[in-house]
């Protein structure tokens, strides 16, 4: 008999049998997905989104403007999530395969991601950012971000978010943890990685939430399956005590929308007056370094390297065909470097690769050549 994933619900029990090709995925989604959390597909075994089509690959556009939204097809990742049953019937009943993913933002949920790999812990200033830890304190056992955690809650009197049995709890096949919460009074709290210069809530513990997305629990990978624990199935809301850390550590935005970002100089000196002008040539590497810029949001699961590449290959195209000139090759590197930190010779390596590619076909107004 094969194993049984149980969500129950005021409107619905759902079994989801793991030996099952189709319907997992198909009931898994559509469960989400009437509790309000918008799903998209993510690339079958793996925790990453379905790719783009063709055409969204190469030409580089802002999600708002891609006519594949509204014909439902899946591209550009948690933009593409949606309710519509119809929809989600078409995308997983045709492709069992595909994980599912729930876009946090509009579906309202905070989700504490806790990561069990042992690692050497950071400076004492990263472990708890803002909470000074002096040396007189012995982090010795100190490895994952369940023991950060802890001492957090601890801190402040509380039970650790892992320890939390009131809320939905999800384990992820690495062993870590996904603590799901609503978020109440309409906020919209802001995702961060680990304990990264910036936001940041506790090293190894990252925040789900607006700009991110959680895999839903049920979804199986090449690595095991995303398994419920106990038998809550519904997020409980955010705790008071967590909300006040998430808003010490800047997990809130701005209280005014801040003017859109000005082109870097360096970018500005990478965009020529060539075919539509300086400011159009401008507009156009904005639009490039977006999705790149975009990944620095989450930690995982935002498909950096996809996202990377992409740009190095359309950027070496518009170098090509004398669009842009080749400083726009630093404009890159440097969102890319701000976006993952400490990866520069992963970084150097794609954009190397993507722009050799790019450049032999050149990328022209009227499109690309042969």
């Amino acid at each position: 008999m094969p194993t049984e994933l149980r969500f129950s619900s005021s409107d619905s029990e759902l079994s989801l049998p793991v030996a099952s090709v189709a319907a997992p995925s198909l009931l898994a989604a559509q469960w989400c997905a009437r509790r309000g959390w918008p799903v998209h597909p993510l690339a079958p075994g793996h925790k990453t989104p379905a790719g783009n089509c063709s055409n969204c690959r190469e030409n580089v556009h802002a999600p708002s403007d891609c006519p594949c939204l509204p014909a439902g097809r899946w591209c550009h990742s948690f933009y593409a999530a949606t309710l519509n049953q119809r929809r989600i019937q078409q995308w997983w009943g045709n492709n069992p395969e595909l994980g599912i993913g729930v876009s946090c933002g509009p579906a309202g949920l905070v989700v504490i991601d806790i990561d069990a790999h042992e690692a050497e812990p950071p400076a004492r200033d990263r472990i708890l950012p803002g909470i000074p830890i002096g040396d007189q304190v012995d982090l010795t056992g100190l490895a994952t971000g369940f023991h950060t955690l802890a001492v957090l809650a601890a801190l402040r009197g509380q039970n650790s978010p892992a320890e939390d049995n009131t809320t939905l709890r999800v384990r992820t096949p690495s062993g870590g943890l996904h603590v799901w919460y609503r978020a109440t009074g309409n906020r919209q709290w802001l995702s961060s990685v680990g304990s990264t210069p910036g936001r940041a809530l506790a090293w190894q513990v990252d925040i789900r939430a607006h700009g991110s997305y959680i895999v839903a629990p049920g979804t199986t990978t090449h690595h095991g399956t995303y398994t419920p624990l106990g038998e809550t199935r519904e997020p409980a809301a955010l705790p008071l005590w967590l909300a006040q850390e998430l808003d010490r550590t800047g997990h809130l935005p701005a209280p005014s929308i801040p003017a859109p970002r000005p082109v870097p100089p360096r970018a500005q000196q990478a965009v020529l007056a060539a075919g539509g002008g300086r400011q159009t040539a401008g507009n156009t590497l904005a639009a490039i370094l977006a999705p790149v810029e975009a990944c620095g949001q989450v930690a995982e699961g935002a498909g950096f390297s996809d996202a990377l590449n992409r740009a190095a290959f359309t950027l070496g195209g518009l170098i090509a065909a004398g669009r842009l000139s080749p400083e726009a090759e630093q404009a890159l590197k440097d969102t890319a470097a701000a976006a993952r930190p400490g990866q520069d010779m992963r970084i150097q390596q794609i954009i190397r690769s993507g722009l050799a590619a790019g450049m032999q076909r050149p990328l022209h107004a009227s499109g690309r050549g042969q």
